[in-house]
């Protein structure tokens, strides 16, 4: 029986035995059943003798019942879930809350194709970049068995000669010796002898010109030896140098493009800001209204690199412009306007050209920037050049021909304007 009960639903025990309905006013008799108090009351009278319950048959010595407002309770939130508008309310949040779970659903496998694009894209990228990697490496190797087998056969070649050159002075010294031994054993026949012919054929006595005749070669083995130990992994390093692709490009400053406050160095590597107005010409390439300076050198394919000493210059602007760019007016230096720059401000205040500004953090201040161009990437990427650390790329480059592109900045009140200088060459190691 209670095995049963507990199967039963709660409508069926909130039911009454003798109307076959909610409850209505449920009450408890002392046999701890529950009726509608109506319908017990009716029972009640309609039957002779003692009163007893309807259900179990126990018998009443007098008409009572308890009200039992916990049932009631219960009946009322049963019968309120069992309205029509109940029933389609909760159908329609039934509804709404599948499809508010489809959509999520939806969106989960949106975001699952998405992270798989995302993977895909990286497993692609990494294949690319690897094979870059190991196409610069090889290209590295290459470079230096080359050197290695370049050095070796010079080496083995002076050997070879210095080799050949004692071989043919040991040659000299060992026919020396026959003709000393020669001498020697006609001397000692001589020795005692009184026959004249015997002394005739004596050779000349204390002659050196033999000794004179085979003068040992002029070999320097010290110089030999300090010639291949110099500094053989720096100057393989020099040499490398110029091997790579790319390497610091050869920049010099266009004096077409400088601002009349800007003072160009003789070899055209160096600018800094001038306290008063150079005489110019007029010119659609110079910036006016800023002091901006452009190198001579433009790009529109291919890989570049080039550093620029800042020093400890503490405001300045470095990056491309478009050759297109509007050299008469002061604008944002941002992709929109057709630059890509990195700049500095009060000392430490590092941050990407972009609109608005993107504040970079960096931890110590570098004396030099590497800025490196990737035409056919369209990428731009911003280094410091004392630990090639990156500090800021650009994915989305210039189209078109781009020119380097430097601003020394107007020098705050009482500073000492100091300059700006394109490297040519790495002046200290990593």
């Amino acid at each position: 029986m209670a095995s049963n009960k507990n199967k039963m639903s709660l409508r069926d025990d909130l039911t009454c035995a003798i109307c076959y309905d909610l409850f209505k006013e449920p009450v408890m008799l002392g046999c701890m059943h529950h009726f509608c108090k109506r319908c017990i009351t009716t029972y009640w009278r309609s039957i002779r003798g003692p009163v007893s319950c309807p259900q179990c048959r126990q018998e009443f010595p007098s008409k009572q019942f308890q009200t039992n407002y916990l049932v009631a309770g219960l009946v009322e939130k049963v019968r309120a879930t069992s309205s029509d508008r109940y029933v389609k309310n909760l159908e329609k949040q039934i509804k709404d809350t599948l499809k508010l779970q489809r959509s999520q659903r939806d969106e989960f496998i949106g975001m699952i194709r998405k992270d798989n694009e995302q993977l895909d894209l990286i497993r692609q990228c990494v294949a690319e970049l690897q094979e870059r990697v190991h196409g610069d490496f090889q290209a590295l190797h290459h470079f230096l068995e080359v050197e290695e087998a370049a050095v070796l056969e010079e080496l083995n070649r002076e050997q070879e000669a210095m080799v050949e050159e004692m071989g043919r002075h040991l040659e000299g010294l060992q026919e020396a010796v026959r003709e000393a031994e020669q001498n020697l054993q006609a001397l000692q026949q001589a020795i005692g002898s009184t026959d004249h012919n015997v002394l005739v054929e004596l050779p000349e006595l204390n002659s050196r010109a033999s000794l004179q005749a085979i003068k040992g070669p002029d070999i320097d083995v010290s110089a030999f030896r300090s010639k291949y130990m110099a500094p053989l992994q720096y100057t393989m390093w020099r040499k490398m140098f110029k091997f790579l692709r790319p390497g610091p490009a050869p920049l010099t400053f266009d004096d077409d493009t400088a601002h009349p406050s800007l003072l160009l160095s003789q070899d055209k590597t160096q600018v800094v800001e001038y306290e008063g107005i150079l005489p110019y010409k007029l010119n659609p390439k110079r910036f006016i209204q800023c002091i901006n300076v452009l190198a001579a050198q433009g790009f529109q394919s291919g890989r570049h690199y080039w550093e620029v000493a800042v020093g400890n210059k503490p405001k300045w602007d470095l990056g491309v412009a478009l050759e297109a760019v509007d050299r008469q007016v002061r604008v944002k230096l941002c992709p929109e306007n057709g630059y890509w720059t990195l700049r500095l401000r009060n000392g430490n205040e590092y941050s990407a050209g972009t609109q608005p500004w993107t504040p970079l953090r960096i931890g110590s201040s570098p004396q030099r920037i590497g800025i490196f161009l990737d035409c056919e990437e369209r990428q731009v990427s911003f280094y410091n050049a004392d630990s090639m650390t990156l500090l800021y790329s650009f994915s989305s480059g210039p189209r078109g021909k781009a020119f380097p592109f430097f601003s020394t900045c107007l020098s705050d009140r009482g500073q000492k304007p100091l300059p700006i200088r394109i490297l040519h060459s790495p002046t200290v190691a990593l």
